[in-house]
């Protein structure tokens, strides 16, 4: 590969990952609106858990939909547009005074904030090759822990201004409008014939777009694979909606070192993702399920320390907050790489569509279930509970996909279906 095409190779990387830096400001904001929400419209926590269910649903529809066309379709378009229409939504909720019309609207923006995953996947797919592809997915899925915690950052600063929750919905999106235009701008789809980037699969045959459905839910693993993947979405959503209501309490301003100690999940988070995405590929040697399966124990342990540490312990606080972070979001990094390497660069987006599909259905279906568990215990403390259930779970199917893999080759059971090694 010559300077030229390593050089454009490291460009679409960097410039999708700086779209998605900020595509949580459309999404992870919602977590921090919550308490002032709840006060001036008076809305249950469970019906703010419905709420969030919406969003999920709305981004695991788009997920399965979007997936499929970012195979067919331009990708930079796809991520464009729904950075686009996201914006517009979140503007539109900031002026609304109902929870019916703040759930409706926030459905549209799960499906428009699915516009960009896949897509972006398929796009670094199609300048990377089987032997890097950890290490791009690593990246990329960092910039997707990074983004939670720029979100998070924000929203920290403007409750500490006294920013009303309307204006957590206004002002972070206009980074993402920025950064989105900028890949519209400089991003391409993928390389010229005349530009050897080492993918060798980035023209393959074109299917047909049932035929790519039909492929991806004849395999077995790969559907247990994002079964798997479904319990660890569980867990970081858990995490990720509910862990600034945890530590904010009743009134935050009484202890601000809380709020901070919300914020070290992101930041963990993205270490994490670009460790577990390096990793797989040096330490683990293309073993992606055993990352998983390392990633999500450790997680489900984690998450019963938090819930037996008090809050008021703020330094441990923060560092178990630091490490859980690490080890349940870092395991994605490795999840995203298994849709080309079990299916096929042809199927990256479709695969990873699915996958991500199955991830924020369970997602969804935890959010109004936690709020529920709140509401009747009194306690949000018993969120993490709830969420080293989901990991163990995660684990656990990992663990016999893994096992699977022993028992017979993949070449055996999907003929020229990529290059897994797990």
């Amino acid at each position: 590969m010559n300077s030229s095409s390593n050089t454009l190779k490291w460009r679409m990387l960097l410039v999708t990952m700086l779209c998605y830096l900020f595509f949580y400001t459309g999404r992870h904001n919602f977590g921090w609106a919550i308490k002032g929400m709840v006060a001036e419209l008076h809305i249950p926590y469970s019906t703010i858990g419905w709420i969030s269910f919406c969003m999920l649903i709305g981004y695991a529809i788009g997920q399965f939909i979007n997936g499929n066309l970012a195979d067919k379709l331009s990708p930079k378009l796809m991520i464009a547009t729904g950075a686009y229409l996201s914006i517009l939504t979140n503007i539109a909720i900031s002026f609304s005074n109902t929870a019916t019309l703040i759930m409706i609207l926030w459905g549209l923006n799960g499906f428009f904030q699915s516009m960009a995953w896949a897509p972006g996947a398929k796009l670094i797919n199609n300048w990377w090759d089987e032997h890097e592809r950890g290490k791009a997915f690593g990246f990329y899925t960092m910039a997707a822990g990074l983004s939670s915690a720029v979100t998070y950052l924000i929203s920290i600063v403007l409750l500490q201004q006294g920013i009303e929750w309307r204006m957590l919905f206004r002002l972070p999106v206009l980074l993402l409008l920025i950064t989105a235009t900028i890949l519209l701008i400089v991003a391409k789809d993928k390389p010229d014939e005349n530009e050897n980037t080492g993918n060798a699969q980035v023209d393959a045959q074109e299917t047909a777009w049932l035929d790519r459905y039909k492929e991806a839910f004849k395999n077995k693993k790969f559907l247990l694979t994002s079964l798997s993947f479904g319990f660890e979405s569980m867990a970081r959503y858990g995490l990720i909606f509910w862990v600034p209501v945890h530590f904010l309490g009743k009134n935050w301003k009484e202890n601000p070192g809380n709020i901070w100690v919300t914020f070290l999940l992101p930041v963990g988070m993205a270490i994490g993702a670009l460790c577990f995405g390096v990793l797989s590929d040096t330490m683990f040697k293309g073993n992606r399920l055993k990352a998983i399966i390392v990633g999500m124990s450790v997680s489900a342990v984690l998450s019963i320390l938090i819930f037996i540490v008090p809050t008021q312990q703020i330094a441990l606080s923060g560092l178990l907050m630091l490490l859980t972070g690490f080890f349940v979001y870092g395991p994605q990094a490795c999840y995203w790489p298994l849709s080309p390497d079990m299916l096929g660069s042809k199927l990256t987006g479709t695969g990873v569509g699915i996958m991500n599909m199955c991830g924020y259905l369970f997602a969804a279906i935890g959010e109004p279930f936690l709020g529920y568990v709140i509401d009747i215990t009194g306690d949000s403390n018993n969120i993490f509970i709830v969420t080293a259930i989901a990991c163990v779970l995660s684990a656990s199917i990992a663990f016999f996909v893994s096992r699977m893999g022993e028992k017979t080759k993949v070449e055996q059971i999907w003929p020229n279906k990529g290059d897994y090694t797990g």
